[in-house]
């Protein structure tokens, strides 16, 4: 019963913070947490929450900012349009912690070493944040984030400005590359990312820049000092390591395989009609369809969203949106002359997309390179048909 009593009274204390002003004692305790990524694409970046920890008055929650707002209306079309809002949650630690022990997640800890008004000034924000008025914020992937948050915040609260120091090992590399230290080329999330996602993340990210990934989080705030002097962390621990897990990756199902073998249904195809002097018009029809279907969906990502990543996206020259105009032209058993001068502006274009790998301007997936091989193959096909 005494046990039963006192998580009764810290569920109590927990669900009335908010409701009155509290204030922290000399033994509270504010952390900054940093979860590992996951197995799944929506948590491979993994996370960051606040911690405040008080036993004096039996507090220990904590505060991320990466929780969806299932209750918006137009949920999916509001996150397809970058105009989603996420919302600050609260949770008792040991929900929290078992949650993370549950998916096999790995956990570390900050405390960080703030005076005793600057954790009351942390704890009243978090606070404040989460009343529902204020929970919610417009999320960006890149700049306003779970991490980049707790980034800001630390520095909102301090008395003096957080200089944040690149750790010793720090390189410089853009944002896809951070993309890449979390998921790997060959697979289908990367796969989408690279279709979706335009040159604008293929420059440098600066070394602040970099903390919109959690796991710079930590390796940044353990390497900054605080008041010029004092460490911004005081001690470090891991809470959670995750155990070792068998991979489940196969080669054979992922992107560069299963579109090699298309390519090569796309060559061999060509092949015969070329053996056979014959057009496959179900082929080429699939083709202008599918690619003119995926460039729409570029196009309007870049200029009917308002992701900041989605812009100059050069996936545009081989994914051309305006390929419909060819199908009435593909089914009919002679083609006008102008498409000729179209195809071959489709070969000029994939070109220039090769110019724009080789040169840096933009990296697309490596999946798409037999999809070009055979683009090129059957594009120059049709144009020699004529």
């Amino acid at each position: 019963m005494r046990y039963i009593f006192l998580v009764l009274s810290k569920l109590l204390i927990v669900g009335v913070i908010g409701a009155q002003q509290i204030t922290l004692t000399d033994n509270a305790v504010v952390s900054v947490l940093t979860v590992g990524p996951g197995n799944s694409l929506n948590d491979a970046f993994g996370h960051n929450a606040f911690r405040i920890k008080d036993n004096s008055i039996g507090i220990d929650v904590t505060y991320g900012y990466g929780e969806y707002d299932f209750d918006a209306p137009n949920f999916y079309l509001k996150f397809a349009r970058g105009k989603l809002n996420y919302l600050i949650s609260r949770h008792n630690y040991s929900d929290f912690y078992n949650h993370y022990a549950y998916y096999n997640r790995t956990v570390k800890e900050q405390i960080l070493n703030f005076n005793q008004n600057e954790k009351q000034a942390l704890f009243e924000y978090l606070e404040n944040n989460y009343k529902p008025e204020n929970r919610r914020y417009l999320y960006d992937f890149f700049y306003d984030n779970c991490a980049t948050r707790i980034r800001d915040i630390s520095q909102k609260v301090t008395n003096t400005k957080i200089e944040f120091k690149s750790p010793e090992d720090f390189t410089e590399k853009t944002f896809r590359d951070l993309i890449y230290e979390h998921v790997d080329k060959n697979t289908w999330g990367s796969f989408g990312i690279d279709l979706a996602l335009g040159s604008i993340i293929d420059q440098n990210a600066s070394p602040n820049e970099y903390m919109f990934l959690p796991k710079y989080i930590y390796s940044f705030f353990g390497n900054t000092d605080y008041n010029g002097t004092t460490s911004l962390v005081k001690t470090s621990k891991t809470l959670i390591q995750k155990k070792p897990e068998v991979s489940t990756s196969n080669f054979l199902l992922s992107p560069l395989f299963i579109l090699s073998l298309l390519s090569l249904l796309i060559i061999y195809i060509t092949y015969k009609d070329y053996k056979s002097n014959t057009r496959n018009k179900i082929l080429d029809t699939a083709i202008f369809v599918l690619t003119s279907v995926v460039g729409i969906v570029i196009f309007l990502l870049w200029f009917a969203t308002d992701h900041s990543a989605t812009a100059n996206n050069y996936n545009l020259l081989w994914a051309f949106p305006l390929n419909l105009i060819l199908v009435k032209q593909i089914i009919n058993t002679k083609m006008k002359s102008w498409v000729k001068g179209y195809l071959k502006f489709l070969i000029i274009m994939l070109s220039l997309m090769t110019l724009h790998w080789l040169i840096g301007v933009q990296v697309f997936a490596i999946g798409l390179i037999p999809i070009l091989i055979a683009l090129l193959i059957r594009y120059t096909y049709l144009v020699k048909s004529f």
